[in-house]
């Protein structure tokens, strides 16, 4: 299996981060990436840097004007008098605002509540940059899935908060959806993407909600007590050409290897249909996760692995969130090994 990372994606390293109205230090930071990295040099596994992707490739998934705004942000936010390091928003724009006529404002300021969902995702000077690598290795882990092999993507920042137009939840860009759009365009009629980060995969939804050749399933703590609060209901099936090609597996707190198990494996007979996959995965999931909600071991990510693995479809595994560095090479390596890599 080869690995796919860009030293690039170093360069972001967000500070501010607010939990529960209390600031404190961000948790995606570059250490989870030496975790993993450790990880994949002690499975042998071929680490290779990706070619820098195409805008196109990008574009497939997201807005012209989220790209824009990403691109321009932090050199737009230097300019103003008395910023801070990064771009943190102070407030958002709302439902009812856009019902009467909210439109994006001219200023940053203005700009950067119109593109971020929350206060999670601080933009830095080399965020952008970071973000073009990541998804560049979720493009490349594509490529090694079409031609009918297991591919991992260090993706740093993470992807499956990120909608069309608009970051949040510590991401940028959707690698996920990324990858899903890099395998259609390599000739997969139907492409499925499997959510087992800890997290509802809302932008990765919001992305798709309306289409039919790609299929998305969520397994996530429930909504009602668990980000992103919002999304993630059973319910949410999708609309249009996309009704019924939306699932989602919410699971109550502490929910253990046999709950989140079962719901993968239920996940996995709604993509029977597909023709390859995109794994979303976050080590979040695990009982020892700083952010936890769920309780899985990990004997638990094994066996998740390994019913990924009995499907017998390529993947293109993306990683999502997992902020215990002291545990998340070892998650990695039990689920890659149930995998059978």
């Amino acid at each position: 299996m080869r690995v796919f990372w860009d030293e690039a994606q170093r360069a972001h390293d967000p500070v501010f981060f607010m939990l529960r109205g209390v600031i404190g230090t961000n948790y995606e930071v570059a250490a989870r990436a030496d975790a993993l990295l450790a990880a994949c040099r002690g499975m042998a596994l071929e680490i290779v840097q990706p070619p820098a992707p195409l805008m196109s490739a990008i574009l497939d998934v997201h807005t012209s004007d989220l790209i824009a705004f990403l691109r321009d942000a932090h050199t737009l936010w230097s300019a103003v008098p008395g910023v801070g390091p990064e771009l943190v928003p102070n407030h958002h724009i709302t439902p009812e605002m856009a019902a009467n006529g909210g439109r994006r404002p001219d200023h940053i300021l203005g700009q950067l509540g119109y593109y971020t969902g929350d206060t999670s995702m601080p933009i830095g000077p080399g965020s952008w940059d970071a973000a073009l690598a990541s998804a560049g290795c979720a493009i490349a882990a594509a490529g090694e899935a079409a031609a009918g092999r297991h591919a991992y993507a260090l993706c740093r920042p993470p992807g499956h908060h990120a909608y069309a137009g608009r970051a949040s939840g510590h991401c940028m860009l959707n690698n996920a959806a990324i990858a899903a759009e890099a395998l259609r365009r390599r000739g997969a009629a139907r492409v499925g993407i499997l959510d087992l980060d800890c997290h509802h995969g809302n932008g990765t939804q919001g992305i798709f909600w309306e289409r039919d050749d790609v299929v998305t399933v969520s397994v996530h703590g429930d909504p009602n007590n668990c980000y992103p609060w919002f999304v993630g209901h059973p319910g949410e099936r999708g609309m249009g050409a996309g009704a019924g090609c939306n699932l989602n597996l919410p699971l109550q707190r502490g929910a253990d290897d046999a709950a989140w198990v079962g719901a993968t494996q239920a996940g996995l007979r709604r993509l029977e249909d597909c023709d390859a996959l995109v794994i979303a995965l976050g080590q979040d999931a695990s009982v020892h996760e700083p952010l936890g909600f769920l309780a899985v071991t990990e004997e638990g990510f094994a066996r998740a692995g390994a019913v990924v693995g009995a499907v017998g479809k390529p993947c293109a595994i993306v990683q999502e969130g997992g902020y215990d560095v002291e545990r998340i090479g070892t998650l990695l390596v039990r689920f890659l090994m149930g995998l059978g890599e």
